[in-house]
């Protein structure tokens, strides 16, 4: 389809991250758009002081009567019930109705276009990327799964001849997509209750690496299985980050090369695995020919995504930390970022749980995760999509936990468990509405001091 002849796009789910960014993208260049969500949040409320027209009501009234098949694209996330009654209308009226990653697909098909692929990382390694090549002043437009603190935006730049995307797993959207380049930052198992197996998604993100036909435009993680360049932290991999310390706050490290070896980077995101990001999108944009001061100068002026290890109280008697992970390696990762800056604190995790199936099928891995922190304050579980699973429940979950400082904790109760810990440093982890409550969190820990 040609989208210079749309006038309209209608999203269904526009609240979403990724789908947020194509609203942003739509209206920048002069579209008329308009979403449906079912909850308000931070995000509907800014797009709607973007004069982006948003709904929270399933009713077909709320449809603008000008729309017609000839003038309006739909774009909908997989999540989206069969029994959606606008989805339903705008399908039984002959309307053009795409995937948000088919629309992505028909944007950056005429364009250079780095895909970032992953379980983890993807979203912080996309935001890397898109930060160096903007900074370097490069015609480029990046849809992100995040706010990038920089530009406050899950859109960044407004150029019409390179495009950095997040190429993702979930529902293989990532096989819409078109790459020049592209990497793979990990295949660890997710999304089962789409693909069934760990090894099904595997053979979807080889698919996904078999777009790129010249190898050396393919970038992967150490340890990964594949054909490529090979990227990794103080390992045997083609391109390695080396000599790493911390100075004021700073990662600086030297980023070791086929040809050549970049000196003193600094990178201030905590965590090993945000070092092997920036090392992976320092790798793609040498590729393609960014000048290293130019990378330098962008990795030490990045600031971060919100909800990516967000510091939201940073005090000396008081610490509190916001992450989206909702997966055991992630939780891990937060682990040990969060351990390495405060090795001698107490410190206490609260986590939501993010979907039935997740919490099933990596049950026993989120335990052994959540078992290393000091204290554990349980959330429920955000069932986003999902119908509940029988037997799978938080308080199952707790059970599995190997830690005698744990508590399942309702919202409402939140702030009495908050006020009896006696930890110092706190971090709220998940994917769901968790994120929603930051400020209220904040409120209750500086009332609580």
């Amino acid at each position: 389809m040609n989208l210079n002849h749309i006038q309209n796009i209608y999203f269904i789910g526009i609240g979403g991250i990724g789908m947020s960014a194509l609203a942003r993208y739509f209206k920048n260049i002069g579209k008329q758009v308009y979403g449906y969500d079912k909850t308000p949040t931070q995000l509907t409320s800014e797009l709607q002081q973007e004069s982006i027209v948003v709904g929270f009501e399933d009713v077909i009234d709320a449809i603008p009567n000008h729309f017609s098949p000839q003038n309006t694209l739909v774009v909908i996330t997989p999540a989206v019930p069969a029994t959606h009654k606008q989805w339903n209308y705008f399908s039984t009226h002959h309307y053009t109705i795409k995937k948000r990653a088919q629309v992505l697909g028909l944007i950056t098909k005429d364009t250079f276009c780095f895909a970032v692929a992953g379980t983890h990382g993807k979203t912080t390694t996309s935001s890397i990327l898109a930060h160096i090549l903007f900074e370097s002043g490069l015609d480029v437009t990046s849809f992100l799964g995040g706010i990038v603190e920089n530009y406050n935006s899950n859109l960044v730049g407004n150029g019409t001849s390179i495009t950095v995307v997040e190429a993702d797993e979930f529902d293989r959207s990532f096989l819409h997509l078109y790459p020049n380049m592209a990497c793979i930052t990990s295949m660890d198992a997710d999304h089962l209750d789409i693909y069934g197996d760990a090894l099904s998604i595997e053979v979807s993100f080889r698919e996904f690496a078999s777009k790129i036909e010249d190898k050396s435009n393919l970038f992967y993680a150490h340890g990964l299985d594949l054909q490529g360049v090979s990227v990794g932290v103080n390992s045997s991999s083609q391109i390695k980050a080396q000599n790493i310390k911390i100075e004021n706050g700073f990662y600086v490290f030297d980023a070791q090369l086929a040809d050549e070896c970049i000196k003193n980077i600094q990178f201030s995101l905590p965590g090993h695995h945000n070092l092997s990001n920036a090392l992976m999108a320092l790798a793609m944009a040498r590729k393609y020919g960014v000048d290293t001061d130019k990378i330098k100068n962008a990795l030490a002026s990045f600031k971060g995504i919100r909800r990516r290890f967000s510091f939201v109280i940073k005090e000396k008697n008081l610490t509190y930390i916001d992450d989206y992970a909702h997966h055991p390696t992630e939780i891990n990762a937060v682990h040990q970022a969060v351990r390495e800056l405060f090795p001698t604190q107490k410190i206490c995790a609260i986590f939501q749980p993010h979907l039935f199936s997740r919490t099933k099928d990596f049950a026993s891995d989120f335990a052994k995760s959540l078992s290393q922190f000091d204290e554990i304050l349980l959330m429920e579980i955000y069932p986003a999509r999902e119908q509940p699973l029988p037997g799978v429940t938080s308080s199952w979950l707790l059970e599995k936990i190997d830690n005698n400082h744990k508590k399942l904790v309702q919202k409402q109760d939140l702030k009495n468990y908050l006020n009896a810990s006696s930890a110092t440093v706190f971090i709220t982890i998940g994917a769901g509405d968790l994120g929603e409550m930051v400020s209220d969190i904040k409120q209750m820990l500086y009332e609580k001091n």
